[in-house]
């Protein structure tokens, strides 16, 4: 069995290393570190849950402490991109428990927090400065952070950083750090694009690979439901019923829905919670902190949540919304089974939703079995409004959404092909038509007014 002190880190960081729960090295880190300790560049495939913080940030720490002096002012020696706001600060929590004891200084800088106050961070310099591209590129445009002394360079969830657009901030950071360095890139999958960052980025790297890009970790049991757009809520109370006192993670496609269903679980009795692009900085740690306590049982989140949570609590991941992006389905649902423990993941699908599962389930290479409903009929398919049309008009009949229709009005029917009600349904509730992705159930206590936004776009945070 290797253990971390075969890998050859230095004294202080296996001292640190005995407070956590690390107690031996996970596949990733057993493969890595050996390698960034040589000092080679480095491209890592691995699904999430896997210990990939440790797998670079041990051996970057270990390489850096050898050095004995400080940094220069405003200098940074390795720099960390990840693309999320709750990454980075993970990433940030993780290195700061390796470094306890050390003189080793860790930084991080994300958008929605005070600029000046991460200038003034950052006027004494970083050993380590784990950031979000777009704020990162703020700093460097006020000459609050200097890269010209940058050894190390870290590229995480790579893959995840090509969907939110930020090829072309990466480009614009890449220049400000020297050619001669040590660059490690890791990605839980391994699309066209990846290849094409790696070749331009890494020299002559070492590929380690402990499992196969998109495949879920094993220990979750998958299951998806067919449910029409409107029952969705309906269906998700029952689940989360069904589990009291485990903690549930829903996964909805906009900041507008995402909120306004975390507020109709509020109404229901949940302990909830929400973060999403709409929620400051503050905001979302609050949640995220209250969540991780067990304050709350249910956080409905958007994909920028899909990595950046290492909560081992997190028994449930539901899939209100399927993502657009297959690949974030696999990030979605690693948010359970973390650190050797079970899970489950149950994706709600709705007509206009076929293409996104059958995408999930070409990434997979396998069918999410089938636990509710049936497949929807290419007729139901092609009648359902996708995400985003119909944006902002109201129901026939005139109700606001969510409403129930006037009295006497018909009302088309979605249920599966081969059901007569879905699974779940109470008698007498009408679902409610779908509204540009967001959620619609007809049920007393839901927010009224609210208007239908447009779904999530890949954009850099602010």
């Amino acid at each position: 069995m290797t253990t971390f002190a075969d890998l050859g880190l230095s004294a202080k960081l296996l001292k640190a290393l005995e407070k956590t729960n690390l107690k031996e090295p996970t596949p990733i880190q057993a493969q890595s570190i050996p390698h960034i300790m040589k000092g080679r560049d480095l491209m890592g495939l691995a699904q999430t849950g896997t210990g990939k913080t440790a797998a670079f940030g041990l051996p970057l720490l270990h390489r850096i402490l050898d050095l004995g002096h400080p940094p220069a002012p405003r200098t940074v020696r390795a720099l960390i991109l990840a693309p999320t706001r709750e990454l980075v600060t993970q990433i940030h929590d993780n290195l700061t428990v390796f470094t306890k004891g050390t003189s080793a200084k860790v930084i991080m800088v994300v958008g929605g927090a005070s600029l000046n106050r991460q200038a003034m961070n950052l006027a004494r310099g970083a050993d380590v400065l784990v950031a979000t591209p777009g704020r990162l590129i703020d700093l460097l445009e006020r000459g609050d952070v200097d890269l010209q002394a940058t050894g190390y360079l870290v590229l995480d969830e790579a893959d995840h950083m090509l969907d939110m657009g930020f090829i072309h901030a990466l480009r614009r950071i890449a220049k400000h750090i020297p050619v001669k360095r040590q660059t490690l890139l890791f990605s839980a999958t391994m699309p066209k694009d990846i290849e094409e960052i790696a070749d331009t980025y890494l020299r002559d790297p070492v590929r380690v690979q402990v499992a196969t890009p998109g495949k879920p970790i094993e220990k979750i049991v998958q299951g998806v439901h067919f449910i029409p757009n409107g029952d969705k809520a309906r269906l998700l109370e029952e689940y989360l019923k069904k589990h009291p006192g485990e903690q549930a993670l829903v996964f909805g496609r906009t900041k507008h829905g995402s909120e306004k269903l975390s507020k109709l679980l509020a109404v229901w009795g949940f302990k909830v919670g929400s973060i999403h692009g709409n929620k400051s900085q503050n905001q979302r740690d609050r949640t995220l902190t209250e969540f991780r306590n067990g304050e709350l049982d249910v956080l409905v989140a958007t994909d920028v949540a899909a990595r950046g949570i290492d909560i081992p609590g997190v028994r449930h991941v539901y899939n209100h919304d399927l993502p657009n992006v297959p690949e974030n389905y696999v990030h979605r649902i690693g948010r359970t089974a973390r650190a050797g423990a079970e899970g489950t993941a149950v994706a709600f699908c709705a007509p206009a939703e076929m293409d996104e599962l059958r995408a999930i389930e070409k990434v997979m290479k396998k069918p999410i079995p089938i636990i509710g409903g049936a497949p929807w009929s290419a007729e139901m398919v092609a009648a359902a409004p996708k995400p985003g049309q119909n944006r902002g008009q109201r129901p026939a009949g005139g109700g606001r959404p969510g409403q129930p229709k006037a009295q006497g009005q018909a009302q088309k029917s979605f249920a599966p092909r081969g059901e007569g009600k879905p699974a779940g349904k109470p008698q007498g509730a009408k679902p409610a038509r779908p509204m540009g992705g967001g959620q619609s159930p007809n049920r007393a206590g839901a927010p009224q007014g609210a208007k239908h936004s447009r779904p999530q776009q890949n954009r850099r945070p602010a």
